[in-house]
C-alpha cells in the first residue's frame, strides 16, 4: 500500500477502505507519511468529500492513534462541550464554570484556533503560568475536587488529529464537513466524557455557511457520538455577526468573565444560557426551563465566577486578571475605523472581520506562527446598528502600527452602510439530537 495511490484514489472519487484510512492515519502520526502527501490528501477530500462510513473510519482511526481517557474515577455524569468555532466565539470560558457550579463535572478537552476562528487553548494561554498540559491524573483530580478542568489535547490523545489539525489550518482545508466532524469527534470520543454538547456555528464567520450544511454536520457528529455510547445534542448558533464585541484572545477572555460577573453583552450571555440549559439537560438535571433558571442563578450569585477562579488557580493562572481585566497587557497601538456615512450596518462580513484580526496578530497565518494575545478588535457597532458619519465602528489593536492598513482594508471590504435597518437573524436556529431536528 502506498500513500500516492490513495491520493489518486480519492482524487478520482473512489471510496477508501477502512484499512486504507487506518494505514494513512497510522503512517502520518508516525511521521512515515510526509506533510506534503497528507496536504494533497486533505485537498482531495475537500473536493471529493467523504461518505458517512469513511468519516466514521477516519474518526475512529484518529481516536485510536493514541490514548482513550478513562474517566470512570470521576463521580457523576461527565459533560463536555465543543464549538465548531467562529469569530469572537468565546462561549466555552463562560459556559463551563456555570455547569460546574451546579455540581455537574466538566472534563473539557479544548483546541487551538483554526483559520480565522479562535481556540480556547489560545485564550487560556493569555495568562502567565496557566497550564493546559495536564496529566490524566491531574485532569481527573481537578474535576473531582473543583468540578472542572480545561486541558489541551495531550501529546497522546488523538495525536494524528493534533498533527492534521495544524496542517489543515494552513492548507485551506479547514472547512470540509468530514474533516471537521472527524477532528471534533475523535477528540471527544478519546476524552471519555459521558455527554457532549456541540455548538455548530453557522453564517459568514463560520465554516458552515447555511442552515442545511450546519444541520448536516450536526447530524453527522451526533450520529457518531450516539453510535459510540455518548449522549449527544447539538445547537445551531448564529455566526453572521460576532458574539459580543471583542475579538482577539485577551479581549475575549475579558468579555467571557464579564458574562460570569453578570455584566456581559446580551447576545453572548443568551447563547451561553441556552448552551448551559442543554448541557444540564443532558446531565439529567431537569427539564430545560428548570435548567435555564439554575444557570441564571449561579451567574447572579457569583458562584459560577468563583468556580472559574478556582480552576484558574489550580492550573497556575493569575486570578487577579480574571477579577480585573484592566490588568491584561495592552497592545501598543490602537486605530479606529469610522463610518463613511449615516445609516445602518446592513452587512459586516464576519469572515473578513476574523481575517482582519489574524492580520493584526490575533491568529496564525503559518502553523508555526505565535499569537499576539493583546491584538484584536473591539466592535462598537454591529449588524443592524445605526451609525453616524465619522463615528467609530470598531477599534483595531496591535503591537505594530504598520499592520493597521491591511487589517482596515480587510474589515472595510466586507462593510456596507445602508439607509434601511436590516433584519437581524436569530441567535439559535435549531437543536439536533438522535431523535431529529427541531428548528426554531
Amino acid at each position: 500500500m502506498r500513500m500516492s495511490d490513495l491520493i489518486v484514489k480519492k482524487r478520482d472519487g473512489q471510496a477508501l477502505t477502512t484499512e486504507e484510512i487506518r494505514y494513512m492515519i497510522d503512517g502520518y502520526s508516525r511521521g512515515e507519511i510526509p506533510d506534503y502527501q497528507m496536504s494533497a490528501m486533505t485537498m482531495a477530500i475537500w473536493f471529493r468529500g467523504m461518505p458517512p462510513r469513511e468519516t466514521v473510519d477516519l474518526t475512529l482511526a484518529m481516536r485510536d492513534s493514541g490514548d482513550v481517557l478513562d474517566l470512570s474515577g470521576i463521580k457523576g455524569v461527565k459533560v463536555d462541550q465543543h464549538s465548531t468555532g467562529g469569530v469572537g466565539d468565546k462561549t466555552s470560558l463562560a459556559l463551563t464554570p456555570i455547569i460546574a457550579a451546579l455540581g455537574v463535572p466538566v472534563a473539557k478537552m479544548s483546541g487551538r484556533g483554526l483559520g480565522h476562528t479562535g481556540g480556547t487553548i489560545d485564550k487560556l494561554e493569555c495568562f502567565d503560568g496557566f497550564t493546559t498540559a495536564l496529566s490524566e491524573e491531574q485532569f481527573a483530580g481537578n474535576v473531582n475536587t473543583i468540578g472542572i478542568a480545561i486541558a489541551g489535547q495531550t501529546a497522546n490523545l488523538a495525536p494524528a488529529d493534533k498533527k492534521l489539525y495544524a496542517l489543515r489550518d494552513v492548507t485551506a482545508t479547514v472547512d470540509q464537513m468530514s474533516l471537521i466532524a472527524s477532528s471534533i469527534m475523535s477528540k471527544k470520543l478519546a476524552a471519555g466524557s459521558d455527554a457532549i454538547l456541540l455548538d455548530v456555528t453557522m453564517g459568514s464567520g463560520a465554516f458552515m455557511k447555511n442552515l442545511d450544511e450546519a444541520v448536516e454536520l450536526a447530524r453527522l457528529m451526533v450520529s457518531i457520538g450516539t453510535a459510540h455510547g455518548r449522549k449527544v445534542a447539538a445547537l445551531i448558533t448564529n455566526m453572521d455577526t460576532p458574539l459580543g464585541h471583542n475579538i482577539g484572545n485577551s479581549l475575549e477572555v475579558a468579555e467571557s468573565m464579564a458574562v460570569l460577573q453578570g455584566k456581559g453583552p446580551a447576545d453572548l450571555t443568551e447563547v451561553c444560557l441556552q448552551l448551559a440549559s442543554n448541557m444540564l439537560y443532558l446531565a439529567g438535571k431537569g427539564e430545560m426551563a428548570a435548567c435555564r433558571a439554575m444557570a441564571e442563578q449561579v451567574i447572579a450569585d457569583g458562584s459560577a465566577f468563583e468556580i472559574c477562579c478556582k480552576m484558574f488557580a489550580a492550573q497556575g493562572g493569575d486570578t487577579s486578571v480574571l477579577r480585573d481585566a484592566s490588568l491584561f497587557r495592552k497592545a501598543k497601538y490602537a486605530h479606529d475605523i469610522c463610518a463613511p456615512a449615516d445609516g445602518y450596518i446592513v452587512q459586516n462580513d464576519v469572515e473578513r472581520i476574523g481575517n482582519a484580526s489574524v492580520l493584526l496578530g490575533a491568529g496564525r497565518i503559518k502553523k508555526e506562527d505565535s499569537i499576539d494575545f493583546a491584538a484584536g478588535i473591539i466592535m462598537h457597532k454591529k449588524l443592524g446598528d445605526a451609525v453616524k458619519a465619522g463615528e467609530p465602528i470598531c477599534t483595531l489593536y496591535a503591537d505594530d502600527d504598520t499592520l493597521f492598513a491591511a487589517a482596515e482594508e480587510m474589515y472595510v471590504g466586507g462593510l456596507t452602510i445602508g439607509a434601511e435597518k436590516p433584519e437581524v437573524p436569530p441567535l439559535i436556529y435549531a437543536r439536533v439530537t438522535s431523535e431529529g431536528v427541531e428548528r426554531f
